[in-house]
């Protein structure tokens, strides 16, 4: 097990996804944020099912950072209830989880594995 994570969040617009991204990554709370165009979603709303096109980000950060980073989204987005969910990362490469590591400016915790 590390202690990195991936962190899930969909967004309405492909702007506002890209907006996220680039915070998250620029105040240094993920080193890395990819877009997943087009995503279709079905969830239950005020009582009703619910569809809607949406944008997925996938967000690769460490759980250190999860507390700040959980909340910068919350902040910028658009969303009544966003959704930010971390799912541990169990293993990764050794040079992927450096890069991790330094991209959130922390010494490799995982240089174990």
């Amino acid at each position: 097990m590390t202690d990195k994570i991936v962190v899930f969040s969909t967004c309405a617009s492909r702007e506002e996804a890209e907006k996220l991204a680039r915070l998250v990554v620029e105040q240094g709370l993920a080193a890395c944020a990819s877009i997943v165009p087009d995503v279709r979603s079905y969830y239950r709303w005020q009582g009703a099912v619910e569809t809607a096109g949406e944008q997925l980000l996938v967000i690769k950060s460490a759980r250190r950072q999860f507390a700040a980073l959980a909340a910068a989204l919350e902040r910028a987005h658009s969303y009544d209830v966003p959704e930010v969910l971390a799912m541990p990362v169990v293993a990764g490469s050794a040079p992927y989880l450096a890069w991790l590591d330094a991209s959130l400016g922390g010494e490799n915790e995982d240089a174990a594995l």
